[in-house]
């Protein structure tokens, strides 16, 4: 299986998963990690230098797409934070989201692998 957190610097886990400069990617069986890969974020809205820090309306309905299509083989996903809209979306794609206050990617791994993870999707937010 493998899991996509965002990261900006391979080691932490990103507060908003669409600013993060990359993802690491791991591949894990058994409940270890086999191997991981970063994937630099050039397929969200913010990784392409859209959306800055605004949210006027024509942001609030921007494309996943490109997430899905970089990320579409990962069937969990750990973040910082996220839309809402997103988290909804990764839901409804059958894609497991854990939404964890951790900050070390490691760390959340093993929290994860032991099924200790927190998952707070009501810090979603609303964009």
């Amino acid at each position: 299986m493998k899991i996509a957190i965002p990261t900006n610097d391979k080691l932490t886990i990103s507060q908003h998963f669409g600013r993060a400069k990359g993802f690491m990617i791991c591949e894990t069986d058994n409940n270890k990690v086999i191997s991981k890969e970063y994937k630099a974020n050039t397929f969200t809205g913010h990784g392409k230098g859209h959306h800055h820090h605004s949210h006027n309306a024509q942001h609030h309905n921007h494309s996943h797409a490109g997430i899905f299509n970089a990320l579409g083989d990962c069937k969990t996903v750990i973040a910082g934070g996220m839309g809402q809209r997103l988290y909804n979306e990764f839901v409804n794609k059958k894609i497991n989201v854990f939404v964890s206050s951790e900050k070390n990617i490691d760390k959340a791994l093993e929290l994860f692998f032991n099924n200790m993870l927190d998952n707070d999707s009501e810090s979603c937010c609303n964009h």
